[in-house]
């Protein structure tokens, strides 16, 4: 549970806001929540790294198509 109190009785309500938001970001509660919001299922080390090899191919020829001026 994260927690941010005002320092002084003047302070913004804004400054509050934006520390208790960086708070959030730092701790990665928001990061995880996200993907715990869909199920993936577990697949093995060795598939992904083998879509991820297939995806940076892919986008390497995209941008080397876009480079020379074709679709």
């Amino acid at each position: 549970m994260i927690q941010v109190t005002k320092k002084d009785a003047k302070e913004p309500t804004e400054n509050l806001i934006r520390r208790f938001t960086r708070k959030v970001q730092q701790s990665g509660v928001v990061a995880t929540a996200k993907t715990a919001q869909h199920f993936e299922k577990p697949i093995s080390k060795r598939e992904r790294r083998e879509k991820a090899i297939t995806r940076r191919e892919r986008k390497a020829v995209k941008l080397k198509k876009i480079r020379l001026g074709q679709k």
